[in-house]
């Protein structure tokens, strides 16, 4: 039997598409219903859903969404983000369904406002499976009562593209931001703080590779003109994962403060690369590092960020070792193939099929 899989989701989402890549790689048949449409190689039908423009904009998606699984006719419906994919296919009604939470859907939205938390609370129990990617992200999940425990899966990372690279062949100090330039990710503290790392270390040598892209753009290449950074950082934008792991390779430390996040694939990323982390101080990212993979910074201000580069910068043989300790630690336990393979035998045991 051939599975039919339905993912609702982001198609322009590079973790959307790498689901796809993987399960279709694992012989299934993939379908994808969007609001956000790109072409995904592989997929046997994109339905895309009229544009969603503002939250509202959910609620009347769903007679489009429900026709669309209706003829489609999966095998099982996997819907990635709660309040706005995950609610559509709650409302289609069709089992197995499987939802995956992706942070904010279920740390943030739900304490909007009475009705998002019994929204969401509704949208969940009508899962057959959720997953999420970090422990707090699991329990709020679990918290609104579900049909059966909450599955911790992480995204993973493919160890075989984001390698380390040698240490003593990194002379420079690059650091990377993997993140999207929107708010959440407070991009512009980052430029901030290589500004003040720059004037209280003048003699360094040090670079910082923005990559991600967004709404931000044209605020970030004029913050980093009016503060005279043109010469240490580079706006790369959105890159594929060939070009990612060629920034990666040059780099010592990696930055990723974020207001809110559950486990961030950019750390994963990073920490397979070898790369010591400076990181917001959030239950996903001290699961992750703990005291012995980088710097977390709990008030992420310029100077806190400053702070915490300065003294990595300061003690390159420490991030060495934290680099080699996060690559260690992502072998170990990281491997996307590891975490794909669960994944699949999930929709398996769903579908009464032999794992």
């Amino acid at each position: 039997m051939t599975i039919h899989l339905c993912l609702l989701g982001d198609a322009n989402s590079v973790h959307l598409q790498r689901w796809a890549h993987e399960m279709l790689a694992r012989g299934l048949r993939v379908s994808v219903v969007t609001a956000r449409p790109a072409p995904i190689a592989g997929v046997a039908e994109q339905v895309v859903l009229a544009p969603v423009r503002r939250p509202s904009d959910w609620l009347f998606r769903v007679g489009e969404c429900t026709r669309a699984l209706r003829r489609l006719a999966p095998d099982i419906v996997h819907a990635h983000y709660v309040t706005s994919y995950g609610y559509l296919a709650a409302r289609a009604d069709r089992h197995p369904l499987v939802l995956t939470a992706w942070g904010s859907d279920l740390l943030v939205t739900p304490r909007n406002s009475r009705l998002m938390h019994a929204l969401t609370g509704w949208t969940l129990r009508r899962a057959d499976l959720v997953t999420g990617d970090s422990a707090d992200l699991v329990q709020a999940a679990a918290d609104h009562g579900l049909r059966q425990p909450p599955l911790l899966l992480h995204w993973g990372v493919d160890l075989a593209r984001f390698d380390a690279q040698p240490w003593a062949d990194k002379p420079r100090l690059d650091i990377v931001s993997l993140r999207n330039w929107e708010p959440n990710y407070r991009i512009a503290t980052i430029v901030d703080a290589l500004a003040l790392l720059r004037q209280r270390l003048p003699a360094l040598a040090v670079h910082l590779h923005l990559l991600g892209g967004g709404s931000g753009a044209t605020a970030l290449a004029a913050q980093v003109q009016t503060l005279g950074l043109q010469d240490a950082v580079t706006l790369h934008g959105r890159l594929d994962d060939t070009g990612m792991a060629a920034v990666l390779a040059r780099c010592k430390l990696s930055v990723s403060v974020p207001d809110s996040d559950a486990t961030s694939v950019s750390v994963l990323e990073s920490m397979a690369c070898g790369l010591a982390l400076v990181a917001a101080d959030l239950p996903a990212n001290r699961e992750w590092l703990g005291d012995e993979g980088g710097v977390l910074v709990s008030d992420v201000t310029p100077d806190a960020l400053a702070d915490a580069l300065q003294r990595l910068a300061q003690d390159d043989d420490a991030a060495a070792r934290m680099g080699a300790r996060n690559r260690a630690l992502i072998q170990a336990q990281g491997s996307r193939q590891h975490q794909m393979d669960r994944i699949l035998g999930e929709y398996k045991r769903l579908l009464g099929l032999t794992a």
